[in-house]
């Protein structure tokens, strides 16, 4: 009989492990209810828990591949690797164990698919409420325990449940409270669990509050025997963060919570503590580790490395500069003492010759005057043949110097010696030619027409110049002409005109109509067909303040001398220029701005007049060159003008008032009377003949120049006996010319009445009463004329004149470093400033980093949407100067041919740097006081899109607008921006602006960075804040292109403006 019994027991040990087999092979094991018996089964119930979890993972991740996912791709970037962050219990299954032997059904009472996606579905899409929508399960008409939260029910024994389908299934028996690892949600009667990163225990009663501990949820009123259950809720923060790991804790898994040990830090939601860095102090419980002493390292090492760099370069560039001040120095020296010794020779030649005549005087020979005169002439044979060896010899040293440049100086030293030693020789050159008699002089010019540069002749016939928006006539009838080698000055009373036909020859007048001829050499061509071998120098001091004399010179003549020019020409030339301008006493002084006084005014008009003889021009414009300067500044500019004319330069320069001295040094004078009419045309020493002609004497001690101009303004009143007036004397010019006189002039000619003409210009216009206009009449004529004066400046722009000038400049990349040379040094002398501008930048990320900490709930909007602000705002106004300081040397030297391009990519090069540093310098501060859980490359690398992307812009408003309007708009434009692209908005055409704007394409890329850091529990909370943003976790690399794209775009823009508002930049 007891054996009977113990085989009957084997038997059911047997059949029961068959049936755990079975389960283990076959579905019906979810629908089954596991006995006490296999629950005692240590190996049994971790085949049970591996089965479970197996199910469970296999929902999970259907979950996170189904409808639901595709649908959150926005905010999943990886669904595997979210699903191990999120439902990879293998490390511990713990909880699964402990709630198989506390259910006995864990299969029944798991959700389903379809309950999940119902779920997760709500809790993204509405993240204003708690509840859910109303189901199978739970409606107003039913309601069971499984209901409430922390509680869940069965489906029933023998219930399949399948864990595919999309429909709720059924599920209202044996309600229990929720299993701990487990939440249930109010209105689902189904067990979901608790992802990584979360801590989900039991509830507790709290006896104080009535509420269940730490939920916070309270139990259904007349249900005595309902207790609290478990967590009811996983959503984001600000609905169930109660369920989240607390902050200074980590949760290994979801129903363990261990403290953080000294040395390490946990945030809020984390599964493991993260050791903290050195240097940083870590207590227990630390929610988040100090790393503002890495910001201030940073920083440190940030200014160590400019003040090394900064200094460094200065050094090197003082090194170079004493270096080849020294070789200059020594060159001089050299040069000195060998003109000293070949003065010395020459004495003492001087000295035996006097000797040897004293002795053949004291002979007292008796000569004829037959034999008188045969000395006499061989005499003049002998001097005559020292002349000849002495010119031979000079053709000597000139083929000796072209052999030198032939053989490519090399060395500083030697260099200059080859300039100064040409400097001597022209100026020895000089002091013989001005003892040269006609003949040989006349030989003199034959023997060096080949060194003579290109000539220029402008002539002109009938020029008018009428200004099209008034019509009120500049310049009337002018004929004339200016030659080669000849220093022609312009003269007349203000208003006359001076300055309009000077910038009619240069084919600078704007705005205007221009009729007439201007032939240059003989030839209808435009003068900008020559614009590399023609100067301009203009009335006002345009050259660049923070630069030495000499870096200023030397940058013209590396830019407009001719490309295949030696560099030891190069040097003589400049030197010859220093020379002769008498700059060589400030030659390494800095020419100075408005702000810090540099040389004196004088000097820095000289400066002005040598940036344009330095590329060795043919055609010479200067307006007013001698106004400011003093008698003795004056000649010494007039006797380097003259040198430039013995080489064949034609000048012109308009004059206001010069000395008799300064007067009789020019060749030819052009006199203009009120009105644009000629006075006078002609040599400068026939002036006072012609006047006197008609009976105009200048009194005595009176200046010529300065009484023909007070007689042509009205003030002095011709003493003539002829009746002559000052209004008559461009007519008298006509008729003494023979030129045509005009028909509103015809009066005066045929003697009936008066001229017609006192001074009024619209008077010489002929164009009778000026008709009133009404205010639409003004307003159509003024905006006519801008878009006229527009499309003036379009044409000399883009419309290239073919180049007859014979000259090839450095092409744009040799420009290009040139450029880049002249910004490097001023930017090395504006340190200061921007020091400051880093020092803003610092105390801004400072400032920021307090107060707007790293917000779990936002992934830093707040703290990243005031930085798009700051360094938007800053580093616009800190742009603006690139290109707003700058505007009239930009267009003197764009005026000359220099390149534009080149220009324009040398200053957005050395602002690269700013652009690298700046973020650094920001970040050092505001990424270690905020201290956010993105990285700081990621942080970085927007940053430095945004400050690339702000520049453009900066750059765009400096060119278009003029400094008041653009530093507003630049701090206007950030903030605006900014406020739109962070408002909510349901209106398409909203939101069309808004993903306009850069500030959004800037906080997406911020906020993405951060929040691909978060994971775990944290993800609903990630995917419903991107889904109130907009914002998608694949776009990051778009919006960085964005950036860069905009910058560029910027950019271009900025460029093109450069090209085409002419004189308004």
């Amino acid at each position: 009989m007891m054996g009977l019994i113990k085989t009957l027991m084997i038997i059911m040990q047997l059949v029961q492990f068959v049936g755990c087999q079975q389960f283990s092979n076959n579905k019906d094991f979810f629908n089954a209810t596991i006995n006490s018996t296999q629950l005692n089964d240590p190996a049994a119930l971790n085949e049970f828990t591996e089965l479970v979890y197996g199910r469970l993972s296999t929902v999970t991740s259907d979950l996170i591949h189904s409808e639901i996912a595709q649908d959150a791709t926005f905010c999943v970037t990886d669904p595997e690797d979210d699903w191990n962050r999120s439902f990879n219990y293998s490390s511990d299954l713990g909880f699964l164990s402990k709630c198989i032997q506390t259910t006995q059904d864990l299969a029944q009472r798991l959700c389903t698919a379809a309950e999940l996606k119902f779920y997760f579905t709500n809790f993204i899409a509405n993240t204003k409420t708690s509840f859910l929508k109303p189901n199978r399960n739970c409606n107003l008409t039913a309601w069971v325990s499984g209901c409430e939260p922390g509680w869940a029910c069965s489906a029933g024994l023998g219930q399949p449940v399948d864990f595919k389908t999309r429909q709720v299934p059924a599920r209202s028996f044996n309600c229990q409270p929720c299993c701990e690892g487990f939440f249930c949600p109010q209105g689902l009667t189904c067990m979901i669990p608790c992802p990584l990163g979360s801590y989900c225990p039991m509830a507790t009663f709290n006896v104080s509050t009535g509420l269940c501990d730490p939920y916070l949820y309270q139990l259904p009123p007349g249900k005595a025997d309902h207790t609290c259950g478990g967590a009811n809720i996983w959503a984001d923060v600000s609905r169930g963060g109660s369920m989240f790991c607390s902050a200074g804790s980590f949760c290994p898994t979801n129903t363990k919570q261990i403290p953080c040990t000294t040395g390490h830090f946990c945030r809020k939601g984390s599964t493991a503590e993260t050791r903290c860095f050195r240097l940083t102090t870590c207590d227990s419980n630390t929610t988040r580790q100090n790393i503002t002493k890495y910001g201030l390292m940073l920083i440190v090492g940030i200014s160590v490395l400019l003040f090394v760099f900064y200094n460094c370069y200065e050094k090197v560039i003082n090194m170079r500069e004493r270096r080849y001040a020294k070789s200059r120095e020594v060159a001089v020296k050299s040069i000195q003492q060998h003109v000293q010794a070949q003065a010395r020779w020459l004495s003492a030649t001087d000295a035996i010759k006097k000797a040897t005549r004293s002795f053949s005087f004291s002979r007292r020979t008796i000569v004829l005057p037959n034999e008188q005169s045969e000395a006499t002439s061989e005499r003049k044979e002998v001097e005559a043949k020292q002349k000849m060896e002495e010119r031979s010899e000079a053709t000597e040293n000139k083929d000796n110097n072209k052999k030198i440049k032939a053989r490519h100086l090399r060395g500083d030293t030697q260099i200059f010696k080859y300039a100064y030693s040409q400097l001597e020789r022209e100026k020895a050159q000089q002091q013989h030619n001005a003892e040269l008699t006609f003949s040989e002089v006349i030989t003199m010019m034959i023997d060096d027409e080949g060194r003579k540069r290109p000539p220029i002749e402008i002539s002109f016939k009938y020029l008018t110049v009428t200004l099209k928006q008034k019509k009120k006539c500049l310049l009337r009838s002018v004929t004339g002409e200016i030659r080669p080698g000849r220093i022609t000055a312009l003269m007349g009373p203000s208003g006359a005109g001076k300055t309009t036909l000077l910038s009619a020859l240069a084919g600078k007048t704007v705005g205007c109509l221009i009729s007439g001829l201007i032939l240059i050499n003989g030839k209808v061509e435009s003068v900008r067909s020559y614009k590399k071998i023609v100067g301009f120098v203009p009335q006002d001091d345009v050259v660049h303040g923070n630069l030495t004399v000499e870096e200023n010179i030397w940058f013209s003549a590396n830019c407009r001398l001719s490309a295949d020019l030696p560099k030891a020409d190069k040097v003589l030339v400049v030197e010859r220029v220093i020379e002769s301008l008498g700059l060589q006493p400030v030659r390494d002084s800095l020419v100075g701005t408005i702000e810090k006084r540099g040389i004196s005014g004088g000097q820095r008009k000289r400066v002005n007049v040598g940036l344009e003889l330095v590329m060795e021009p043919s055609l010479l414009f200067l307006d007013e060159p001698t106004s400011g300067l003093d008698s003795s500044s004056s000649q010494l500019l007039l006797r380097a003008l003259k040198r430039e004319a013995v080489e064949g330069v034609n000048i012109c320069m308009v004059v206001h008032q010069p000395s008799y001295a300064l007067f009789q040094t020019f060749d030819d004078l052009i006199l203009l009377a009120k009105g644009g009419l000629t006075a006078y045309h002609g040599e400068v020493r026939d002036v006072e003949d012609y006047f006197a002609h008609l009976g105009i004497i200048v009194p005595e001690r009176i200046n010529p120049p300065d009484y023909f101009i007070d007689v042509l303004e009205g003030m002095v009143k011709p003493s003539t006996s002829s009746g002559l007036t000052y209004e008559e004397l461009p007519l008298r010019w006509m008729l003494h010319k023979g030129y045509p006189v005009p028909a509103d002039m015809q009066k005066s000619v045929s003697g009936v009445g008066e001229p017609d003409y006192s001074g009024n210009q619209e008077n010489y216009a002929g164009s009778g009463t000026e008709q009133q206009l009404s205010f639409f009449g003004e307003f159509w004529q003024n905006l006519k004329y801008k878009v006229e004066a527009q499309c003036d400046v379009l044409k000399n722009n883009f419309l290239k004149s073919k180049d007859l000038s014979g000259r090839r400049t450095p092409w744009i990349l040799l420009q290009y470093r040139h450029f880049l040379g002249r910004m490097a040094k001023q930017r090395l002398r504006e340190a200061r400033i921007q020091a400051i501008d880093y020092l803003i930048l610092l105390l801004a990320g400072a400032c920021l980093g307090l107060i707007t900490k790293a917000s779990d709930e936002s992934f830093g909007g707040p703290g990243y949407t005031y930085t798009i602000i700051a360094t938007s705002l800053l580093c616009k106004i800190s742009a603006l100067r690139t290109f707003s300081l700058d505007k009239l040397q930009y267009q003197r030297e764009r005026a000359s041919g220099i390149s534009s391009l080149a220009h324009f990519i040398a200053k957005d090069t050395i602002d690269h740097f700013s652009t690298l540093i700046k973020p650094l310098v920001y970040l050092s501060m505001f990424y270690f006081f905020s201290n956010p859980r993105s990285l700081f490359l990621d942080n970085y690398i927007v940053l430095l899109c945004l400050v690339y992307c702000v520049t453009g812009i900066a750059y765009a408003l400096a060119i278009f607008l003029e400094p008041g309007p653009s530093q507003l708009c630049s701090v206007l434009l950030p903030v605006v921006l900014t406020l739109l692209s962070t408002q909510p908005t349901n209106s398409q055409v909203m939101k069309t602006l808004t993903h306009l704007c850069y500030p959004r394409w800037a906080l997406e890329a911020f906020i993405v960075s951060n929040a691909k850091r978060y994971y775990g529990v944290w993800l609903i909370q990630r995917c419903g804040a991107l889904m109130r943003t907009g914002y998608n976790l694949h776009e990051w690399y778009r919006c960085i292109y964005l950036l860069v794209g905009a910058g560029a775009a910027c950019r271009i823009v900025a460029f093109i403006g450069m090209l085409t508002l002419g004189k308004k930049y």
